[in-house]
Formats: C-alpha cells, structure tokens, sequence
C-alpha cells in the first residue's frame, strides 16, 4: 500500500464519516423549531431577523453555529444573562430543531 493510500484511509476516511455523521446528528425538525422558536421572537424577531442591531439575527444561520452557540449559552461557556436564562431548560433535540429552523430562514 503506497504512503498516500495510508495516509488517505488514515486521516481523510475518518473526517468524512465524522462530517457526514455531524450532518445528520444535526438534522432537527424545522416544524417543532418554529414551534419552540417563540421564546425567541421577542429579541430575535419573528422570522429570526433582530429588532435591535446589538441583538444578532438568526436567519440563514448555519446549524452547527447556532447548535454550538445555544449550547454554550445552556452550558454557561458564553455569559448572558438573559440568553442563559432563556436556553436553560431546551432539551438537545429542542436546539437541534431550533437550528434546523432558523438556518432554513433567509
């Protein structure tokens, strides 16, 4: 087996699983999101778009920023005190669905 081929069923064929498998451990549910999606409308906007400029949008979001950042925020990794408050009780399914939603947003 030639060094490239090693190196390739070493490294490359890992990643691809890991990535494929990331993609589907995110795929939430876009109905139960928008559903749960309420607790965000009043500083996120009612299609994910903020009502303030010191508020991000969540519109068009990619899922594992917006499943990281919830998670973080759930976590207490990122400090808000509203936005630690609001997360604290969403199930991991819960933030999966959320993301689905506001990344299909534009």
């Amino acid at each position: 087996m030639s060094v490239l081929a090693r190196y390739r069923e070493k490294f490359f064929l890992p990643f691809f699983v890991l990535i494929i498998c990331s993609n589907i451990a995110l795929a939430g549910d876009k109905t139960a999101g928008k559903e749960k999606s309420m607790l965000c409308m009043g500083c996120h906007g009612a299609e994910g778009i903020s009502v303030s400029p010191e508020i991000p949008n969540l519109a068009g979001q990619k899922p594992v920023y917006l499943v990281n950042t919830i998670k973080d925020f759930r976590g207490g990794v990122r400090k808000n005190p509203i936005m630690n408050s609001m997360v604290k009780g969403l199930s991991d399914a819960d933030i999966d669905n959320l993301a689905a939603y506001y990344s299909s947003l534009k």
